[in-house]
């Protein structure tokens, strides 16, 4: 008699539980959708792991380049160094995103990379953790920046390492340069110089 009272409680107590979920109490919001306006509402990962708030470049121009150690156009690290030296006391950064999406070019961890392009290049500007730039895994920062949608006239799939954006010192992304735009060429250094004469 006993068991029976106890059952009958627990499945009172399991169907007042289960009646209270369909409440319109009960039912928890729905998680609002993340909905970036420029680059700079985008958190991201450096290459020592650490979360990286791109807010935090608001006022700066910003070169963003997907970059890679075993690309011919690797040396390229070394033109993206001098721009970074020559301009960031005006506020210029560059901003590196190691990817492998193109001929396996970029296979090494966060650190076999940070060493390379501290000991062969002496690159000082930010890096950021290995992602992906295109395909079903792209990181939504990649996502925002490729995205016709997102990024109109200069969205579209990222072709090979070493392609460039620029940003503005609002977050609006101004000019894309290909991988065969070298850093110090007078169309990326000429747009720089533009942007970073807007205050």
């Amino acid at each position: 008699m006993k068991l029976r009272r106890s059952f009958i409680a627990v499945a009172a107590a399991a169907a007042l539980f289960m009646a209270g979920q369909f409440t319109n109490n009960s039912i928890s919001p729905a998680v609002e959708a993340f909905d970036p306006g420029s680059v700079l509402d985008f958190t991201v990962r450096d290459i020592d792991g650490n979360d990286v708030k791109l807010g935090k470049y608001k006022g700066d121009v910003i070169l963003m380049v997907n970059v890679a150690s075993k690309c011919g156009y690797t040396p390229q690290y070394e033109g993206l160094q001098a721009i970074y030296k020559k301009y960031h006391d005006k506020g210029f950064y560059v901003l590196g995103f190691p990817a492998n999406n193109f001929g396996g070019q970029e296979p090494g961890t966060n650190t076999e990379i940070k060493e390379f392009c501290e000991s062969k290049f002496h690159v000082t500007f930010p890096m950021f953790a290995k992602i992906s730039v295109k395909g079903d895994d792209i990181d939504p920062l990649y996502k925002f920046l490729t995205d016709k949608k997102t990024n109109g006239e200069f969205g579209g799939d990222i072709t090979w390492n070493f392609n460039k954006f620029l940003v503005d010192r609002s977050g609006k992304v101004v000019a894309r340069f290909s991988s065969k735009d070298t850093p110090e060429s007078e169309a990326v250094t000429s747009a720089i110089e533009k942007y970073l004469a807007s205050k």
